[in-house]
């Protein structure tokens, strides 16, 4: 929430500067890439356990270097990926456990996913 809050006062903002430092620079494509990852089509809702994975693996900021129009094809190959290799994830987040190495284990299928994402 913060991090969409952040990125929509420092959108307004950028409409009237025409020079932008690095770090604002990144925190307007990742709120770009967040807020294509919270898009839903209207007949297709999002399991929660779903969106609990994808928010996260943007919260790692591991979509910054990933085109706009890439972000659906990312969103569909991780959610493939967790629950064919790490189906532990979605079962832990749907049933909530509590589960200290759920949060590790989702970083690193994350992380895992990214290095093969070809887009």
């Amino acid at each position: 929430k913060l991090e969409m809050a952040q990125y929509r006062d420092v959108a307004g903002f950028a409409q009237f500067a025409s020079d932008l430092d690095p770090a604002t620079r990144q925190q307007l494509t990742r709120g770009q890439r967040l807020t294509e990852l919270l898009k839903q089509g209207l007949a297709s809702p999002m399991r929660v356990e779903d969106q609990i994975i994808v928010i996260y693996a943007g919260g790692m900021g591991v979509l910054d270097d990933i085109e706009n129009e890439q972000v659906r094809n990312f969103e569909s190959g991780l959610l493939k990926f967790v629950y064919d290799r790490y189906p532990e994830i979605p079962e832990t987040i749907r049933t909530k456990k509590t589960a200290d190495s759920v949060e590790d284990t989702l970083k690193t299928a994350v992380t895992e996913f990214k290095k093969g994402f070809k887009g």
